[in-house]
């Protein structure tokens, strides 16, 4: 006998398990993308705000997918092991997952060790200087197409880069902007350079061939903007100053 035809092809696509499995990346970094574990153990940031309503709209408990950085999120994509998520969109990950709209643009730039004589791109970009990136990530993808003659090196998280900049172990790190400007209030004489390599957009995205839950992430974060779901997130995550940049 052939299987009934599912009542809700929508819930059966974005929610196949009966909850609305998001991906996050963990690490004191803050931001728009990163996330962060509280005191009670839970977590908080942008992503975990936008998951938690987009589930309360569908009527599904929310469930975080704890991942280390945005690589292991895209690396993840195929596997089925979350429904929805929030990252910075590039070319490489267009062809591993669909993603519907922008919702934050950010500058990205390099970090410089305390004491360090680099003052721009120009005298960053020398040979045997070493610049740190959050391995498999759009960020480091950009450095490396950026940089001709320093090395760029990946790490796993951002704790061991922010550690490898503390002791002075790497001479530079890349990362956003306003991610850096907050690292430099935590590590002395570090300075972050005026100088932008390249903008990193971040979006909403789902698993390949889910036209259904597409169209659903899209309307969502479109009403998002306007009716305030998104500017509250960002206000509850320390972003009050940080505009929301649509792109």
């Amino acid at each position: 006998m052939a299987a009934p035809a599912s009542a809700d092809p929508l819930h059966d696509e974005i929610a196949p398990f009966g909850k609305l499995r998001v991906a996050i990346a963990v690490s004191p970094a803050g931001g728009a993308f990163w996330c962060t574990k509280n005191e009670a153990g839970g977590y908080a940031g942008v992503p975990v705000d936008l998951g938690k309503a987009m589930a309360a709209e569908l009527g599904v408990p929310v469930e975080y997918v704890v991942h280390q950085n945005s690589g292991e999120i895209t690396d993840a994509a195929a596997k089925s092991s979350w429904d929805v998520t929030f990252l910075p969109r590039d070319g490489l990950r267009e062809t591993k997952m669909s993603f519907g709209p922008v919702y934050e643009v950010a500058d990205a730039t390099y970090i410089v060790k305390a004491g360090s004589t680099v003052a721009n791109f120009q005298t960053l970009d020398q040979p045997g200087v070493k610049v740190a990136a959050v391995n498999n990530t759009t960020t480091m993808r950009g450095a490396m197409a950026h940089l001709k003659n320093a090395t760029v090196m990946g790490y796993q998280t951002y704790d061991e880069i922010f550690g490898l900049l503390k002791s002075g172990e790497i001479d530079a790190f890349a990362l956003s902007r306003d991610q850096l400007n907050a690292m430099a209030k935590k590590i002395p004489g570090t300075r972050v350079l005026d100088e932008t390599f390249k903008q990193t957009v971040t979006a909403v995205a789902v698993p390949l061939n889910h036209p259904l839950a597409l169209a659903f992430v899209t309307k969502f974060m479109t009403e998002a903007t306007t009716d305030g779901v998104l500017r509250r997130a960002y206000d509850n995550n320390a972003l009050k100053d940080l505009p929301i940049r649509m792109k």
